[in-house]
């Protein structure tokens, strides 16, 4: 793989990385909530999801998305379903000062399992996987090699994308450390969720 390629891949990757998605919105809250060690660490569940999900593109298998509509309305469905109790999850919420939220109130691997169900409960993610990597790779080498080392770098800017949000959550705890503030950010959160599902319900194959 040229140089060439890696220098257009890189800089578009990351801006898909970097749009604000359920995931993001994810990692913005957990950091508020629960820190920014925390919201990373989460993050781990999101990227063995994405790393599924790229097996799956460069096995070829994600036809079956393309050419099911079941199976395509099934993952939707599901994932839409989940965005929706999360977003009624965070609407209800208690909200409290924040010494007394220091301890999180949700285990880590709860927070990585919520961060793995949302991304995989997205078929859109894996028909960007098959829609945008194979533009970058060069059908005059082997494929295989050149799609490994395509999401070895979507999977390390995917976890950039991650602190970045997780920063900014941080940053963000400062604004609402009081319960009248921490109780709008979650409604805020609860109801971008709540729209990243009815998005997700109306998207088509």
């Amino acid at each position: 793989m040229d140089t060439a390629t890696l220098t257009l891949f890189v800089p578009a990757c990351f801006a898909l990385n970097m749009a604000p998605g359920p995931n993001n919105l994810l990692s913005l809250s957990n950091a508020t909530r629960y820190g920014f060690r925390q919201s990373c660490a989460a993050g781990v569940g999101r990227l063995v999801a994405f790393a599924g999900m790229l097996c799956l593109a460069c096995a070829g298998l994600a036809v079956i998305l393309h050419t099911s509509e079941l199976l395509f309305h099934a993952i939707k469905i599901g994932g839409a379903a989940y965005l929706f109790y999360l977003a009624i999850q965070l609407w209800r919420a208690p909200a409290a000062a924040q010494e007394a939220t220091q301890s999180p109130a949700a285990g880590l691997f709860g927070l990585a399992r919520q961060e793995f169900l949302v991304a995989a409960g997205n078929p859109k993610a894996i028909l960007i996987f098959t829609a945008f990597l194979p533009q970058f790779v060069s059908p005059a080498e082997a494929s295989a090699p050149q799609f490994a080392v395509l999401g070895m770098l979507f999977l390390l800017l995917e976890l950039l994308a991650i602190a970045a949000y997780a920063y900014m959550g941080v940053h963000l705890r400062r604004w609402f450390a009081q319960p009248r503030g921490q109780r709008m950010f979650n409604r805020s959160c609860a109801v971008l969720l709540a729209g990243a599902g009815a998005g997700l319900l109306a998207a088509r194959r």
